[in-house]
């Protein structure tokens, strides 16, 4: 019998009894005291966590083939395995790797140092290199480390390198994309069933696709770019089923925030998490981007979403290279199920100085802001700014906050400029945000989501207050490190912004 999860507030839950009867987020006026809990709390049912079920053994007669979820599934094929479990450690074949400026340059050095001066990448076509952290700046440190990607992709002949030469014109480089993982995805290098791995953290964005991917430290990309493989164990899965109707003020940030709030930024240390269910169906590929771009925030190993028409409608101009899904089987086992209806979630935030410390928008209203930014790999897609430019269209006002936008492509830079809002009459969100007084979208890249050297536009070289859509809120994360980060979702963000205050979208969204 499956134990449902009770929770007092936004921020905290204790283990009550069994029936599921969904999530809600609105305040209860009945209090029920719980037998296991040392404290009175209310009734409000966030979520549903099946018990640990123990490990099924083979049985002694031979081997009996039991059910297997999709990240097992994916590993054990790219091990060429015929199932693994949990716990096991296999070397797997890599379908990518991706590095960047910060990474890729001690992870050339690593792979010089062990394979040889002269030594060639296993192979050059499943190697992505993709310059975008600390990219309009002056620093002649990081302007090196951009040079030494390049020396190396030409003396590698690299296929997949998206360089940058004139600083002064983004535009005036074809070859530059921006931000890595959603660089990736709108190149076309993200495919369901297969193994990507990167030297960032938030690689596992691209499990949005239905495939294996996480992040890797230099030591483990210096051996993949000599041989392809790299020894991972095979992580436990957390399922995550999201049903209900997403409700017109929330945006897959605010699923991922309540989630991570939920089982806290260790909940998922070493462990898959997949997302299920008819909210999780109907988001659209960059949503669902934002949801596995935040696991690592949870500790976790990897995120996925399993792949269906829309990330098949997503992939048919951006790959010709055949791919193949895989789904968990009905009767795999995880190690814990969760359940939330997501049309009772309220817009939340994180408050500094955790992803994890959740709060509603709403209840953070008398947080008074400095400024607001838009940007990232989580928040800086084409997706995240029409959401933006809906909240400022509905207002017809001003910004009260200097609000920085920064575009995470240059194709989501364009849409900023070409697209037209819906609703607006044939406005485009660059028309809307001028109209509202933030800045000019700057230069497609990582910008100030991870501070950065100290000209890099809109970093915070003041302890100042920022609600931001990026995804992290630790000390100095955006540059100063007495800053207050509030994490939210571009509709969040863009309220805020209007009222110089932590603001619920829905005082704007009717």
């Amino acid at each position: 019998m499956a134990s449902s999860l009770v929770s007092p507030s936004p921020t905290s839950s204790c283990i009550s009894n069994k029936e599921d009867l969904g999530f809600s987020a609105f305040p209860s006026t009945s209090q029920i005291a719980i037998p296991k809990c040392k404290k009175q709390v209310s009734n409000k049912i966030v979520s549903v966590m099946a018990p640990q079920q123990s490990e099924r053994r083979p049985g002694t007669t031979g081997p009996v083939k039991t059910g297997k979820t999709m990240t097992e599934k994916i590993l054990a094929r790219a091990s060429e395995k015929p199932q693994l479990s949990p716990g096991d450690n296999v070397w797997v074949n890599v379908d990518i790797l991706m590095t960047h400026d910060v990474c890729g340059p001690g992870s050339i050095g690593i792979f010089k140092k062990e394979f040889g001066k002269d030594a060639k990448v296993w192979d050059r076509e499943k190697i992505v290199i993709i310059p975008d952290h600390y990219i309009f700046t002056s620093d002649e440190r990081a302007n090196r480390n951009v040079d030494i990607l390049r020396d190396f992709c030409t003396e590698q002949n690299i296929k997949y390198f998206y360089d940058i030469k004139d600083l002064s014109n983004f535009k005036a480089n074809p070859d530059y994309k921006g931000v890595c993982h959603v660089a990736l995805a709108q190149e076309g290098h993200c495919r369901p069933g297969e193994v990507l791995l990167g030297t960032d953290s938030h690689t596992c964005t691209a499990g949005a696709f239905g495939q294996f991917a996480t992040g890797i430290g230099n030591t483990d990309a210096g051996f993949v770019l000599g041989t392809g493989k790299l020894l991972l164990k095979v992580p436990p899965t957390l399922r995550f089923v999201m049903d209900g109707e997403m409700p017109h003020y929330l945006l897959a940030k605010d699923l991922i925030l309540q989630i991570i709030g939920e089982i806290s930024v260790a909940g998922a240390t070493y462990k898959s998490m997949e997302f299920v269910g008819a909210t999780v169906e109907s988001l659209n590929m960059e949503e669902r981007m934002t949801l596995c771009n935040m696991v690592v925030e949870a500790g976790g190993k990897n995120g996925v979403v399993p792949a269906d028409s829309t990330t098949f409608k997503y992939l048919e101009d951006k790959t010709s290279v055949p791919y193949e899904p895989v789904y968990s089987d009905a009767q795999a086992s995880f190690l814990s199920e969760y359940r939330f209806d997501i049309s009772k979630l309220e817009p939340l935030v994180a408050k500094p100085h955790s992803p994890d410390n959740r709060a509603l928008a709403r209840e953070c209203k008398d947080v008074k802001i400095d400024r607001v930014y838009i940007g990232s790999c989580t928040g800086g897609k084409t997706e995240d700014f029409l959401a933006a430019a809906k909240v400022f269209l509905a207002s017809g006002k001003k910004v009260k906050v200097p609000t920085f936008l920064v575009p995470a492509t240059q194709k989501v830079w364009m849409d900023v400029y070409t697209l037209p809002v819906p609703g607006s009459g044939g406005k485009t969100c660059s028309q809307i945000f001028e109209e509202a007084g933030c800045d000019t979208p700057a230069s497609p890249s990582c910008g100030a989501c991870l501070g950065g050297p100290k000209d890099t536009y809109a970093r915070m070289n003041e302890p100042k207050v920022c609600v931001s859509t990026t995804n992290r809120n630790f000390p100095g994360r955006m540059g100063h490190k007495e800053g207050q980060i509030y994490l939210a979702s571009p509709y969040t963000a863009a309220a805020s912004a209007l009222t110089g205050y932590v603001t619920d979208p829905r005082e704007f969204l009717q």
